[in-house]
């Protein structure tokens, strides 16, 4: 990597910290005691499902809508152009018109972390970089995976470290397997923390013990572990997680940031309750209906959820009764 890219990087994170930072206040669970990470993660944030009109336009003034319903709630920030905003199915002067609206109506004290991986490095490095202009705090760089067959840790290491060294902003790897059918591999991860921009992963695999050992390996680094669901949010704050990705704060933002509260203050009975609450709906949400789950579901908690796009197709009645059936046997409803 050529020194300059280095110190570029580095003077942006020295940036980042001044204006992000708050010391003693909201130290990330995987960062090392004595230490404050440069640009903190620790929090929920939301991956905002994307409102469309009945005639499968963006519907802006919807999304403008939920966003004033959000910002009651003590989010970390929101994310945008993720798997739950439909990501492949916008257009690119979509992806970059939802970042530049969602930016004007979020207080700047709350990070807004965009989408923005593509198949080829060219064309992740051109949104990242539109992405930011249009407001982007973070870039949130899932894997590509279409050649997932010849994606091999030194391609990922490659791909990640030239989207890298190009970013204006901050980059976190994404790594979600149940869309992707690809795991980052643990060693990528541990080579891709040194980068001074790249500051954390959020990993949707599950895998417990995959987390705990990317804390573990990374503790010398400014890098931050972010769990990619809500059914795993308490275990991965037991193995060291930072904050936390979930779909389900589109619905229950509330209860999942007095989780995070929870934990951080080691309430961890009434953390555990809490958990098991928000694991069948959270379950329901995402493998079990999906994004029409959450939409739906999002109606009921009064969001705007509206239709998916093509060829996301609605839930069946008896669905949508075995959808809400989950959310009223935990109490939700």
């Amino acid at each position: 990597m050529a020194l300059s890219t280095r110190l570029a990087s580095s003077l942006r994170r020295a940036l980042a910290a001044l204006h992000w930072a708050a010391p003693g206040q909201r130290r990330g669970l995987s960062t090392p005691q004595g230490s404050e990470p440069s640009f903190d993660l620790g929090g929920i944030f939301p991956p905002l499902a994307t409102p469309f009109s009945p005639t499968q336009e963006v519907d802006y003034a919807q999304l403008e809508g939920n966003l004033r319903r959000y910002a009651s709630i003590p989010f970390r920030g929101l994310v945008v152009l993720g798997s739950n905003g439909e990501y492949p199915y916008l257009a690119p002067r979509e992806r970059v018109d939802v970042v530049s609206r969602v930016r004007r109506t979020l207080p700047r004290d709350r990070l807004l972390m965009a989408g923005s991986g593509c198949e080829s490095t060219q064309a992740t490095i051109e949104l990242t970089v539109s992405v930011a202009e249009a407001g982007a705090d973070v870039a949130l760089v899932v894997t590509p995976c279409y050649y997932r067959g010849a994606m091999t840790s030194a391609a990922l290491v490659h791909h990640y470290t030239e989207v890298a060294d190009a970013s204006p902003i901050p980059v976190v790897l994404y790594s979600v397997p149940a869309n992707t059918g690809l795991d980052l591999p643990m060693e990528a991860v541990i080579t891709l923390a040194q980068h001074p921009n790249i500051i954390g992963i959020k990993d949707s695999g599950g895998d417990i013990t995959r987390m705990g050992l990317m804390v573990h390996k990374t503790r010398q680094e400014d890098f931050q572990v972010l769990a990619g669901s809500a059914g795993f949010l308490l275990a991965s704050y037991a193995v060291g997680a930072s904050g936390a990705v979930c779909a389900l704060a589109n619905v229950l933002g509330d209860p999942l940031c007095q989780l995070d509260r929870l934990c951080r203050q080691g309430q961890w009975q009434e953390a555990r309750d809490l958990q098991h609450r928000l694991i069948e709906p959270n379950t329901a949400v995402t493998r079990r209906f999906g994004i029409p789950g959450l939409k739906k579901a999002m109606e009921w908690f009064g969001y705007y959820g509206g239709p998916c796009r093509a060829p996301l197709a609605p839930l069946s009645p008896a669905q949508v009764e075995e959808l809400r059936s989950t959310f009223s046997a935990n109490g939700w409803l």
